[in-house]
């Protein structure tokens, strides 16, 4: 499998697309710039079944829409931010984007708890992670020892939880309880900056 990522928006969101030996292909978190994201799946000649969306903010949903109906493919969210996509309140941008509003139709699928997740050839265990959202989730792929965590931990930080339903107490909880629990050689995919481990992270993160 093959992981591609790209930093979109004013923000430098991180998009990642997962992709297999078949070019079948997942996308997480369509920030922002259909334009980079359309123009890297033809570049690779991938086919994308699926939108995964770690949470809800503004800056991780800006491009959902145009990637969905450019692929005709469903978007799963959490149930907590199910009307997140919707609410310029909710998901930030009102907040953030002066006289702006960030929106995505509502998601096709809803993830209701955690467990394990199929979408076409691809297995995932989601995690709850709520701190940085109520409706936070992290992806995890085991076949190549990667996680897709959101915003929840980045490179010796952990996310903001100074925004509408973020909990910082939750936050560690979830971290140490769910994802420090990944075996330390585990990638960690975050929502912004570089990518690190699980090691790394216990070793070196000041925040935990």
């Amino acid at each position: 499998m093959n992981v591609l990522q790209l930093p979109l928006g004013p923000l430098q969101t991180n998009c990642y697309i997962l992709s297999n030996d078949m070019n079948e292909a997942v996308i997480f978190d369509p920030g922002e710039e259909a334009h980079v994201i359309f123009n890297v799946i033809e570049e690779n000649k991938l086919k994308p079944l699926a939108i995964l969306l770690t949470h809800a903010h503004f800056d991780h949903i800006g491009a959902v829409d145009d990637v969905r109906d450019e692929y005709n493919i469903p978007v799963y969210i959490h149930k907590y931010e199910a009307d997140w996509l919707t609410d310029g309140q909710k998901n930030g941008s009102e907040l953030f984007m002066r006289n702006q509003s960030i929106f995505a139709r509502e998601a096709d699928h809803l993830i209701e708890k955690e467990g394990k997740m199929e979408i076409g050839p691809f297995l995932f265990s989601i995690f709850e992670t709520p701190g940085h959202s109520p409706g936070s989730v992290s992806f995890y792929c085991k076949e190549i020892k990667t996680v897709f965590s959101g915003d929840a931990l980045f490179e010796g930080s952990i996310g903001r939880t100074d925004l509408p339903g973020g909990d910082h107490e939750q936050l560690i909880r979830s971290i140490k309880g769910k994802l420090l629990s990944l075996p330390d050689d585990v990638v960690v995919c975050s929502g912004h900056g570089e990518t690190t481990t699980i090691g790394d992270e216990k070793r070196y993160n000041p925040f935990l």
